[in-house]
């Protein structure tokens, strides 16, 4: 017969035994458990990524189509001269709308105390030194200001758009005014020779890139200048008042800076206008 002794050594393999299984089998539920929560993890993590890699591919398209043009429009960058750089001459006319027009030709009209003037101005050329013109003229910024330099020596122009350049009278800082914002040169005549032939109306600006604001110069004849300026466009009716005014000579107040002086003809600017485009 069994002992007592061995029945319990029995009893106590069995209980062994079934905390081993029962071990076991709370191992195996947990190893289960953790591949579910891991696989359904990795689930989470790679819909994550397909959102955020779909947002973010949109969202850059999303700027693309901010910062791009829609068809027959172009992107115009103004600068604006930040308020506390602003002299007493420089005019707050607010920006133009970024997107502009890229297409037609406009008829630009300077109305003056001795008669009219025009310029052809091809939008497809200058998109945005004609948009600036015609923000400008919305606004009544060229109206009543004198056409202030003349030069008849070395390059023959007549420069006008100072709007500090009033009827009231001449002042010293003629030739420093403007808009409260710059903008990049457009349409440079580098394969034209001349760069700047009679007829031509161009852009004034300083020795730095980006400083085209609101003077232009009318050319009464072949000006060897550097194509470093916009051609805004071409003459059409009124040379022989500029003509006229360049006869008439000028009084070299600006000899000893960068020539010419003011008109002894005196050229005022009642109103510039921009027709609609046409074409």
């Amino acid at each position: 017969m069994t002992s007592t002794r061995e029945r319990q050594r029995a009893a106590a393999r069995a209980r062994l035994e079934r905390e081993m299984a029962e071990r076991a089998a709370k191992a195996r539920r947990r190893r289960q458990t953790q591949a579910i929560v891991g696989a359904a993890a990795a689930l989470v993590l790679v819909v994550a990524g397909t959102v955020w890699l779909a947002t973010s591919i949109g969202g850059d398209d999303d700027k693309k189509q901010d910062t791009a043009a829609a068809p027959g429009f172009v992107q115009c960058a103004w600068t604006e001269i930040p308020k506390d750089q602003r002299t007493k001459e420089i005019k707050d006319v607010g920006l133009p709308q970024t997107q502009q027009p890229n297409t037609g030709v406009q008829t630009l009209t300077l109305e003056t105390n001795l008669g009219a003037i025009t310029a052809k101005v091809d939008r497809s050329l200058v998109p945005c030194t004609a948009a600036s013109f015609t923000h400008l003229a919305s606004r009544n910024f060229f109206d009543n200001s004198k056409c202030h330099r003349l030069v008849t020596e070395g390059i023959k122009v007549l420069q006008c758009g100072d709007p500090s350049a009033t009827g009231k009278g001449w002042r010293e800082t003629d030739g420093t005014g403007g808009p409260s914002y710059k903008m990049a040169e457009e349409n440079l005549p580098t394969d034209k020779r001349p760069p700047y032939p009679e007829g031509v109306i161009a852009m004034a600006k300083s020795r730095d890139p980006g400083s085209t604001g609101s003077q232009f110069f009318i050319v009464y004849g072949d000006s060897p200048l550097d194509p470093d300026y916009t051609v805004l466009g071409t003459i059409t009716g009124g040379m022989d008042i500029v003509k006229d005014v360049a006869k008439a000579g000028d009084d070299k107040a600006y000899a000893q800076q960068a020539g010419g002086g003011h008109p002894k003809k005196e050229v005022v600017i009642n109103k510039l206008t921009m027709s609609e485009p046409q074409g």
